[in-house]
């Protein structure tokens, strides 16, 4: 895929937001990845919300006569990365007028995670939220009807889990169970009187989901992923890995 001179377009696919301090986070991770990586083209792609869409930038660089690699910006690998950005790359291979030898142009990586280095940056994030010896953790993700993306969840939680010495419960902000006051409320009940509960976002950036994670009852909520140099690395090592399988 792609050669020396023109490597494939890094297509850097996020869910999309309307909050605008989580637009601006999702668009500084790609910019530390041009920085990273002078001389890629690296374009930013949508799966709702907003535009433009995975599909239209994946069909603008087929018909420059171009590859894409399209790198999914999401946690876990949901309905979003098996079926909108699976349809966007498969569209182009099956666009009109394309030719068997054509029909690799695009191609996509998995998700973010699961991935060692998110494990460390959530733990970095309860540290800096003031875990202490004593508290309650819950992971909190978005949630998905896609059971692939909970076990991705739970296997990041799981390592979390050993990284912390101490149990780690699951909570999802949307469609899968249980939900994060429920995991709040499950956490609590497990502390001695006066015990915190803190939160772990794992998210990536600000928006309809941390505000949600925010208001379910627990002590403390971390920051979100981003930014953090880790995050850079790891959609670069998405990408390679594609660009070096073709």
């Amino acid at each position: 895929m792609g050669d020396e001179a023109r490597p494939p377009v890094l297509v850097g696919c996020s869910h999309g937001t309307d909050d605008p301090a989580g637009r601006a986070v999702v668009r500084a991770l790609l910019d530390d990845v041009r920085r990273a990586a002078p001389g890629l083209d690296v374009r930013e792609a949508f799966v709702d919300v907003q535009e433009p869409a995975v599909a239209d930038v994946v069909r603008d660089v087929a018909n420059d006569g171009g590859d894409a690699v399209v790198v999914p910006l999401l946690l876990s690998g949901g309905y979003h990365v098996h079926v909108d950005v699976a349809q966007a790359v498969r569209r182009d291979a099956e666009r009109p007028g394309a030719s068997s030898a054509e029909s690799g142009r695009s191609a996509a990586s998995g998700p973010l995670g699961p991935d060692g280095r998110l494990v460390a940056i959530l733990a970095d994030r309860l540290h800096e939220a003031g875990l202490g010896p004593g508290d309650g953790v819950v992971l909190a993700a978005a949630g998905s009807s896609d059971a692939r993306s909970s076990g991705d969840v739970e296997a990041v939680a799981g390592a979390l889990s050993l990284t912390l010495a101490r149990p780690v419960e699951v909570g999802y902000g949307s469609i899968a169970r249980p939900s994060v006051p429920e995991a709040v409320a499950a956490a609590r009940a497990g502390l001695p009187e006066g015990g915190r509960v803190v939160v772990a976002a794992y998210l990536l950036a600000p928006g309809f989901f941390l505000d949600k994670v925010r208001a379910a009852g627990a002590d403390v909520v971390t920051a979100p992923l981003a930014p953090d140099r880790r995050l850079t690395a790891i959609v670069l090592d998405r990408y390679s890995g594609v660009v070096a399988s073709a």
